[in-house]
């Protein structure tokens, strides 16, 4: 008679290399999800206002929750006209804030790169004091040199136009600094290479400094085009014509004009979705450029 042996089969054990919580990635998600939510905060209930008729919004101010007057006034904000001679639209003053913010980006880029180039690669007696002379600019912002900008603006011409918003403004300080830095740490063998394949100045530039510059045009790209975009205080002093108006000051005017010709309900809710229309520009463009303008300003293995 044999014997049968039970034989027990164990499970194994159950696995003890679970991840531990690291609470100091959980503390920085929390800090970074806080300040994520108080600054998409006020954006939302602006959008959720802009639902709201401006009888609502003038009673009770900014709104919470969504009604049905939200198509209405983006329509309004884009296609209707305004100003104190109806002759300004959202689209158009879209379209000039677009001129406005690429003029000043690209301008002041080329000036910049030129700048730098020169005084990096030219030997000029006084290049490094040239250089200290343009960042010392950068302690006259443009409110203090707001009244000779404004006569020179004003004798040539340029009022009302788009040369005027953008020319006088074009020359940059802080471009200049940050291209200099780069072309620096250019290995001076690239240049001598370059000098033995019989490359000229300009062919140098176009073809090596400028392929090479990428991350760093696509960094003070978004810097300047932003700084353009944003600009109110010189476009509200050079153009006095409506339809060369910007979106910045596009939405103060629409409440000043209400206001000023006695209307009882100021168009709040066309103002607050006209100024989320001016938020989308600067956003795709940092959206767009953003690992180029991390690499332009954190790289240093150029």
């Amino acid at each position: 008679m044999t014997d049968i042996t039970e034989t027990h089969v164990t499970s194994p054990a159950p696995s003890r290399s679970t991840k531990r919580i690291r609470w100091s990635q959980v503390f920085d998600h929390t800090i970074l999800c806080t300040g994520a939510f108080f600054m998409l905060f006020p954006v939302l209930l602006v959008l959720m206002t802009t639902s709201f008729e401006d009888a609502d919004i003038v009673r009770n101010g900014l709104q919470f929750g969504f009604e049905g007057q939200m198509l209405e006034n983006f329509d309004a904000a884009m296609f209707e006209a305004a100003g104190f001679s109806k002759a300004i639209t959202g689209t158009r003053m879209l379209m000039n804030s677009l001129i406005l913010g690429f003029g000043f980006a690209i301008g002041k880029i080329v000036i910049s790169m030129m700048a730098a180039y020169a005084i990096v690669y030219f030997r000029l007696r006084f290049a490094t004091f040239a250089f200290w002379i343009i960042f010392t600019t950068l302690l006259l912002p443009l409110e203090v040199r707001i009244l000779p900008s404004y006569e020179a603006i004003q004798s040539l011409g340029l009022a009302n136009t788009y040369s005027g918003l953008i020319i006088p403004l074009i020359a940059s300080a802080t471009g200049t600094f940050f291209f200099r830095q780069f072309f620096r740490s250019i290995p001076e063998e690239l240049v001598e290479a370059a000098r033995i394949d019989g490359a000229g100045p300009i062919k140098f530039f176009i073809d090596i400094l400028v392929p090479l510059s990428r991350t760093m045009i696509a960094a003070i790209f978004i810097i300047m085009f932003v700084y353009g975009w944003n600009q109110y205080l010189w476009p509200t002093l050079i153009t006095t014509d409506e339809g060369m108006f910007t979106l910045v000051r596009g939405i103060k005017q629409i409440v000043q004009v209400l206001s000023q010709t006695g209307a009882m309900i100021p168009e709040y809710g066309k103002a607050l979705a006209l100024s989320l229309i001016a938020m989308i520009p600067p956003v795709l463009i940092v959206i767009f450029f953003q690992s180029w303008f991390v690499k332009g300003l954190t790289e240093s293995d150029k």
